[in-house]
């Protein structure tokens, strides 16, 4: 029998089929294969540790089915990137890359949402820290990982953290070709997430046609990751589902005020100094909920434990976001809502400060960089080819979406909290 080149497609293609003989169910993409090393990597304590950590937070309390975890998200990935990758060895690619390198992108997949903590993404703006960043650094220095890493799965660890965390130095094209892979417009990503997501919640808006986009993904002459011209309508429809997807679940009203108590409790909580913000770093739901017994009988406690138990405030007013505006800010945020509480308390003596919280969504885009090859081989990036997703659509869709609202225990009135939320916005402004 003749001997493979280690280098040859046909050996990479033998690499990612042969030894995946593991195989665990999902309930979106239901046989999953693992290697030897990989299934190693997803039983190993800090992936359990995205396993006790719910997706989309506080979802759940609008939508009860909505409790996957990270850990099955990260999972996910990790099978769309091996079936991207065995699908570019497919065609006449113009990049190859070595075993190793693609052994690192599926860890780096399969671990990139390592740094995450509950509610991440609604404290990016408490916390400097990016999760990508926080990931690199715990995949660097955890010892059970970087044995797996580099004994089991025979790659490099500064590799995985170089294709994870993009503020590290990218110094070989394959580590930047691998990035564009697992951050994009098409990345693994947004097709398991948009579509995990909707099948969680039991909506249809997010579900992608992910086979069609994998068979259809193509690479340029100069290595970008592209799609033809006759498969635009796939990321047109990942747009419109984003969008869709914030609309109904991501930014819908009732998940962003339980995010914003959220916020608001651990705000109350860090200046506090009942927890610092390295306390926040490595856990789980349980253990982010086990911090807040340490504000026990404070604003802050109150707050958390109004979530925990479902009973969330509501929201009495909206006004339009306007990036003109200096209210986006934290500090006017807080600023904001001092104002709108010395407003409401003659009325309300029992309100207090904490009960009153002004929820303002950060930036979203609903735009695409990826290329798109013409039927002459050349590529335009894809705002530049689509006529459906102008700058008009794209604004249409943000301003409909990021509004600034008003949070409120149920007694209050109405009509003063939007008189006040209108007043202090226009004075703040």
């Amino acid at each position: 029998m003749a001997v493979m080149n280690r280098n040859s497609i046909e050996y990479q293609i033998f690499r990612l089929t042969g030894e995946f003989s593991h195989t665990v169910r999902d309930p979106l993409w239901r046989d999953i294969p693992l290697s030897d090393g990989f299934k190693e990597l997803f039983q190993c304590e800090p992936m359990q540790k995205l396993s006790r950590i719910k997706q989309l937070g506080p979802a759940h309390l609008l939508y009860p089915g909505a409790v996957h975890t990270r850990a099955d998200h990260s999972l996910g990935v990790y099978h769309v990137t091996r079936l991207i990758i065995l699908s570019l060895l497919g065609k006449d690619c113009p990049i190859s890359f070595p075993h190793e390198d693609i052994q690192a992108l599926l860890a780096a997949a399969m671990l990139h949402d390592l740094g995450h903590f509950p509610y991440a993404h609604a404290l990016k703006d408490l916390i400097p820290q990016e999760h990508e960043a926080l990931g690199a650094a715990m995949i660097a220095t955890h010892p059970q990982l970087r044995t797996i890493i580099e004994q089991r799965l025979e790659t490099s660890v500064d590799t995985v953290c170089r294709i994870i965390d993009p503020n590290l130095p990218a110094d070989s094209s394959t580590i930047t070709f691998f990035r564009s892979i697992l951050s994009g417009t098409l990345d693994p990503d947004k097709l398991d997430y948009l579509s995990r997501d909707a099948l969680f919640c039991g909506i249809p808006y997010g579900m992608q046609d992910a086979s069609y986009i994998i068979r259809n993904l193509a690479v340029t002459d100069d290595a970008l990751l592209a799609m033809p011209l006759e498969a635009i309508g796939a990321v047109e429809h990942l747009l419109f589902a984003k969008y869709a997807m914030y609309r109904n679940v991501y930014w819908h009203h009732v998940t962003r005020g339980a995010t914003a108590m959220i916020k608001k409790a651990v705000t109350l909580g860090l200046s506090g100094h009942y927890f610092s913000e390295e306390d926040l770093f490595d856990l789980d739901d349980e253990s982010f909920a086990a911090l807040f017994a340490r504000a026990s009988g404070t604003g802050a406690g109150s707050l958390f434990a109004a979530v925990r138990g479902n009973r969330l405030f509501r929201c009495l007013a909206t006004a339009p976001y306007s990036d003109a505006g200096t209210y986006g800010l934290g500090r006017h945020r807080l600023l904001l809502e001092q104002a709108i509480f010395d407003d409401l308390a003659p009325r309300y003596p029992t309100l207090g400060p904490h009960e009153v919280i002004v929820d303002i969504p950060e930036e979203i885009s609903f735009e695409s960089d990826i290329p798109i090859l013409r039927e002459d081989g050349s590529h335009a990036p894809f705002k530049e080819i689509d006529e459906l997703f102008n700058a008009d659509v794209v604004r249409a869709f943000v301003g409909s979406l990021r509004k600034v609202r008003l949070y409120l225990p149920w007694h209050i009135d109405g009509n003063l909290a939007r008189k006040s939320l209108e007043g202090n916005l226009s004075h703040h402004a």
